[in-house]
């Protein structure tokens, strides 16, 4: 009998974490989460970890695991939630991915693609980033791609540039070849996603970063500030608080900017979402609760 591993995936602020726990506690299951920076144990508050409570609730794994100090790419997630996942199913029929990053989902359900590269098509890449600026090469995927262009995260030079790398090498769009063949598989797959209408998803973002803030936001972005050039760090919800700090804006206009950057990032999970044709997507405001619109999908399988 194959195991079964429900995906919860979707924008931010959301409700994945409480949904994901009411379905861990169902099946009495643990939780992998598929958070990008939820990874990273000096960052807490602005990633919107689980609270003590809600990680006592259920098992969670991949949540302060690494360091800001070290990378953790999506090659190595894959390689550690795959092996994870292996493990867990010799003791659990049920296991539940939880989070946001669709690329980590991606890479632990189909695999990365073995695409090609060069290093001095890397370096030529690399000199006109450092000339030209990332909104040059951005125009120029957006010619070359347009897919590619909507779905990746505009403020990480390093996709942009690893995306470009690619459409050079082989004449190809490359969305088109990030296909992600999926791997021989042991185990089901259930995706779902919790879709709020925009403007009530708008208020939720901007209701959890003003929460953020009151938990201590600030406080956490100052003790990082020696660290601000680290990769895991040029994030929404940090970066803007640093250029407070170097006083480029003003406290007002960086949490208005948080907000925005935030509600952008949103966009592009719900771009990202539109590439499935296996999503359940579940209602929050019907009368029948998240939990029993997930159960009721299951039994349907």
């Amino acid at each position: 009998m194959k195991k079964n591993l429900i995906i919860i995936q979707g924008t931010t602020a959301s409700g994945k974490t409480s949904l994901a726990i009411d379905l861990a506690k169902h099946f009495s299951c643990p939780i992998i989460s598929a958070d990008a920076r939820q990874f990273y144990k000096e960052m807490s508050i602005g990633t919107a970890k689980p609270s003590p409570l809600e990680l006592n609730a259920a098992t969670h794994f991949l949540i302060d695991t690494h360091s800001i100090h070290k990378d953790f790419t999506v090659a190595q997630y894959e390689q550690e939630a795959s092996a994870l996942l292996k493990e867990l199913f010799t003791q659990n029929d049920h296991v539940i991915l939880v989070g946001g990053s669709g690329l980590f989902i991606d890479a632990l359900i189909f695999g990365l693609d073995d695409l090609p590269t060069n290093k001095d098509v890397q370096d030529r890449l690399q000199e006109a980033l450092s000339v030209h600026g990332l909104p040059f090469l951005l125009n120029q995927l957006k010619i070359t791609d347009p897919i590619c262009y909507d779905t990746i995260d505009k403020a990480n030079s390093r996709r942009v540039l690893r995306a470009l790398e690619v459409i050079e090498l082989t004449g190809e769009k490359y969305s088109a070849l990030k296909t992600g063949q999926r791997k021989n598989n042991d185990f089901n797959t259930f995706r779902f996603t919790i879709e709020w209408q925009r403007d009530l998803l708008y208020k939720r973002i901007e209701d959890r970063v003003d929460l953020m803030l009151q938990a201590g936001l600030l406080d956490e972005a100052k003790q990082l500030v020696p660290f601000k050039h680290l990769k895991a760090l040029n994030t929404v919800g940090y970066s803007e608080l640093f250029d407070f700090f170097d006083g480029l804006t003003s406290y007002e206009k960086s949490v208005e900017l948080i907000k925005q950057h935030t509600r952008n990032y949103a966009k592009r999970q719900l771009t990202w979402l539109r590439r499935y044709d296996d999503l359940i997507v579940l209602d929050p405001l019907s009368e029948t609760s998240l939990l029993d619109q997930t159960l009721n999908s299951l039994k349907k399988f």
